[in-house]
């Protein structure tokens, strides 16, 4: 179960303002930039986020109906600025595992606490494809 809406309002009015400064440098951390479905407007979303072999998986606190992730399912993709990188990602896929597997064990724990089991998986750009 993702953490309740009322949290996510509350982190899109006040938190997320001061955590998109801090997010793309932060471990663990990344800044999701997307365009919104039908606005077409640009979006800068914090997020957890954890290197696997070809991208990278964000871990859905608030569950996979996020307007957020929509976005990045809707375009087929999106930036990532994380550790100080900026990284385009393609192919997203949502997918739940309530082992947490991908994860970092002390990052497998707090998700399991927060019970949060849906994940966004996106795979990278290489640089030749983006060209």
């Amino acid at each position: 179960m993702p953490l309740p809406r009322a949290i996510g309002k509350l982190n899109k009015a006040g938190l997320n303002r001061v955590t998109r400064h801090v997010a793309p440098w932060a471990p663990g951390m990344g800044l999701i930039v997307h365009r919104g479905r039908r606005s077409g407007r640009r979006y800068e979303t914090p997020v957890q986020v954890f290197p696997v072999e070809d991208g990278y998986v964000v871990a859905l606190t608030y569950g996979p109906g996020a307007d957020w992730t929509k976005n990045v399912l809707a375009a087929g993709g999106c930036e990532l600025r994380t550790r100080g990188r900026t990284v385009q990602l393609t192919e997203p896929r949502l997918y739940q595992d309530a082992t947490r597997q991908r994860i970092r064990p002390a990052d497998r724990q707090m998700l399991r606490l927060l019970r949060v089991s849906d994940f966004l998986e996106l795979k990278t750009v290489a640089a030749t494809d983006a060209n």
